[in-house]
């Protein structure tokens, strides 16, 4: 099992936060409608969760605009501020007992008859429990939380209509059987969407040795840790490798340029290098305060550059099984 390389510092669920099911998937949600049964792998803190179970909440029928269902994110810009782009113009192991609402229904989450909702699960109760806020806080009731192993699911064959995961097999050890799995749990006719960052793709301006150094440094991390940092441009193969046939490969991206946009991104990742489990992975490696310091000075040093640009690409599956 791969281990997490991020974990769950502050400044990691900063952006974490930030996430909407716009900003983040944007190549599901022509294919989502109201009453279906959907689940959410590697839920984190449940922002993208939340925009989900409000689209798909009520009967059957076209799916509800989140935003105009008192979908306040409460996270800072929204994709139109952000520059961010939804490439359409339009993180889960280990087994366990449910710590979110209600009873943690393990049968799929299948509501009253018609009626939508969202299954999401999370690797520990730890983590599970940011997710648990955020719905909390929303007021949804179509929304079930689990601790559950994404590679072996406790639920029974063609159980969902969709079966999403963002972000999340970057950071498992054999994405492959992981999406095998999402495919059996996944109805006939129904969507598995999943979307992963793709790090050495990743482009900024200026050219900074600092950001060379810190890429070079989180890849190296990351696949110590077991993981892939360049899941984005796997996904097809990996989708192809589980046994779908139908798939739909695309890509988006995140772009920040805005003075406020600098400030969020370069502020967060100069935190995440000093101070969450990426530094303390780092020092366990050898790597020095000091370095880890010059790393964050070069994010800082990028946010304050007058004509910084930074883009994310992310790769994009959208597989029927």
């Amino acid at each position: 099992m791969a281990r997490y390389t991020h974990g769950h510092h502050e400044s990691v669920l900063r952006s974490h936060r930030w996430r909407t099911a716009e900003n983040s998937a944007g190549y599901l949600l022509p294919v989502l409608r109201r009453g279906m049964t959907v689940l959410d792998v590697g839920c984190g803190p449940a922002t993208i969760t939340a925009d989900l179970a409000r689209l798909v909440a009520g009967p059957a029928g076209p799916a509800t605009d989140p935003t105009s269902a008192g979908a306040d994110s409460g996270r800072g810009a929204d994709a139109a501020d952000a520059g961010v782009d939804s490439g359409r113009g339009a993180d889960a192991a280990d087994g366990g007992a449910d710590s979110g609402r209600g009873a943690g229904r393990a049968d799929g989450g299948v509501g009253p008859a018609g009626r939508g909702r969202v299954t999401a699960l999370e690797l520990t109760p730890e983590a599970l429990a940011t997710g648990s806020a955020e719905v909390a806080a929303s007021g949804l009731g179509n929304v079930d939380l689990l601790v559950a192993d994404a590679h072996a699911l406790p639920f029974p064959d063609d159980r969902f209509d969709v079966v999403h995961a963002h972000q999340v097999l970057q950071h498992v050890a054999d994405p492959v059987r992981m999406l095998t799995e999402l495919r059996r749990v996944c109805r006939p006719g129904g969507h598995v969407a999943v979307r992963d960052s793709d790090y050495a793709a990743f482009a900024w301006h200026p050219r900074l040795p600092e950001l060379d150094d810190w890429l070079a440094l989180y890849r190296r991390l990351a696949r110590a840790n077991g993981g892939e940092p360049d899941a984005g441009r796997r996904l097809l193969s990996w989708a192809q490798q589980a046994g779908f046939t139908e798939v739909t490969a695309t890509s988006s991206t995140w772009c920040f340029a805005t003075p406020a946009d600098r400030a969020w991104w370069g502020g967060m990742w100069a935190d995440r290098v000093t101070r969450s489990a990426v530094a303390d992975q780092a020092r366990a490696a050898g790597v020095t305060d000091r370095e880890l310091r010059r790393l964050a000075d070069g994010w800082r040093a990028w946010a304050d550059s007058d004509d910084g640009w930074l883009s994310v690409l992310h790769g994009e599956v959208l597989a029927r099984p």
